[in-house]
């Protein structure tokens, strides 16, 4: 992997969990970081630990400020703000929408935005936080679930289209992250999560891993691997287990 000293990066959602994780450790590789984050007090927390610039706001709209706080030049983004929506089909049209402006359309307006430029030179790279219910599902979360799927699609497009004019796509899949959306997840996080959860820390070790071997998927749970596979392979068995783990969830809940 090129060295990240004096690179641009822009992390969004970086005022916790994942996303600061992933601020830091750029940070210490010597890259130039933009942190943002809807809570502007966590942003610029974040930005002051780690010498960073702090641009506070909606994730969707966020790369014409980060490109001025970067002088122009965003080298890395990170298209890592999300909403963890449950619900069902039923959920609110409201709840699907913002869904889907969060989840997959913050990213197409990012690359919209940066995708000619770093055509134009040669270089460039996207990371998406997709999760591991964009390769498979997530019980109770209906929106969440069918929105990252569309994540995972459209980084699996960029990649498959630019990578060979240098463009450098990498889909983050871990499945329980010991944030503040593992909580917000309730009952159904317990019970699918939480077991096997890891810390932020080990999902920016995992990226930078899969960077150093320009590696598209990145899997911080090495046995969603198998899941994946499995999901390809047999889908109705794969499907009979997943439906045993809503029922278990069900009851979990009565």
């Amino acid at each position: 992997m090129e060295s990240l000293q004096g690179k641009g990066v822009v992390v969004t959602g970086a005022g916790s969990g994942i996303g600061a994780a992933l601020a830091r450790r750029f940070a210490a590789a010597g890259a130039r970081v933009v942190v943002n984050d809807l809570d502007a007090a966590r942003a610029g927390a974040v930005a002051d630990e780690v010498g960073g610039v702090a641009v506070p706001g909606d994730a969707s709209v966020v790369v014409a400020d980060a490109l001025a706080a970067l002088d122009g030049s965003v080298d890395v983004y990170c298209a890592n703000a999300g909403l963890a929506s449950g619900g069902t089909e039923a959920a609110d049209e409201r709840v699907w929408a913002d869904a889907w402006d969060v989840n997959v359309m913050a990213h197409v307006r990012a690359a919209h935005a940066l995708v000619p430029g770093w055509l134009e030179r040669g270089e460039g790279r996207f990371v998406s936080t997709v999760s591991a219910a964009g390769l498979l599902t997530m019980v109770g979360a209906a929106p969440y679930s069918v929105t990252k799927h569309g994540a995972y699609a459209f980084a699996e497009w960029l990649s498959l289209t630019y990578r060979h004019r240098g463009l450098k796509v990498h889909a983050i899949c871990p499945q329980g992250v010991r944030t503040d959306m593992l909580t917000a997840a309730g009952s159904a996080g317990e019970l699918v999560l939480a077991p096997t959860a890891v810390e932020p820390e080990d999902v920016a070790d995992a990226l930078f891993a899969g960077m150093a071997e320009d590696r598209f998927l990145i899997l911080p749970h090495r046995e969603v691997a198998a899941y994946y596979q499995a999901r390809a392979a047999t889908p109705d068995k794969w499907l009979t287990g997943m439906n045993h783990i809503q029922q278990k969830w069900e009851a979990s809940e009565r």
